[in-house]
C-alpha cells in the first residue's frame, strides 16, 4: 500500500509545497492540506502503518525527521525542534513515541 493509494498526489505536492522552508511545519496544516484529516479512522491507521517504517508499532522521533520525505521523496527533513513539537502534541502517554490511537486522535480532531 502507498500513500497515494489513500491521499491523492496532488493534495500531498500542496501539503509539502506549504512546508518547504525550514520550521514552517505545522501537522495540523499538512493534515488538512494532504487530505488526511478528512479520511476515516481506518485510512488514518493505514496511513499510520506506511509512516511506521521499522514496523514497532510507533513512530519514534528519528522517523519523524523523515516524515515528509515518506509523503513525498524530495521533500526537506523535519527539524530536531518540529519533530519534538509533533511528537508532543500526540504523545498522551509520554513514552516519547506516537502509538496509532495517538496518531489517529491526533489527525482526526
Amino acid at each position: 500500500m502507498s500513500l497515494t493509494s489513500i491521499l491523492s498526489a496532488d493534495a500531498i505536492e500542496n501539503a509539502i509545497k506549504d512546508c518547504q522552508a525550514p520550521e514552517s511545519f505545522s501537522y495540523k496544516k499538512f493534515f488538512e492540506l494532504c487530505g488526511l484529516s478528512k479520511k476515516s479512522p481506518q485510512e488514518v491507521k493505514d496511513v499510520f502503518r506506511i509512516l511506521d517504517s521499522d514496523g514497532s508499532g510507533f513512530i519514534e522521533e528519528e522517523e519523524l525527521k523523515f516524515f515528509l520525505q515518506r509523503f513525498s521523496s524530495g521533500a526537506r527533513l523535519l527539524s530536531d525542534k518540529e519533530a519534538k513539537t509533533f511528537i508532543s502534541a500526540a504523545d498522551d502517554d509520554d513514552d516519547g513515541k506516537i502509538g496509532a490511537e495517538e496518531f489517529q486522535t491526533m489527525v482526526l480532531s
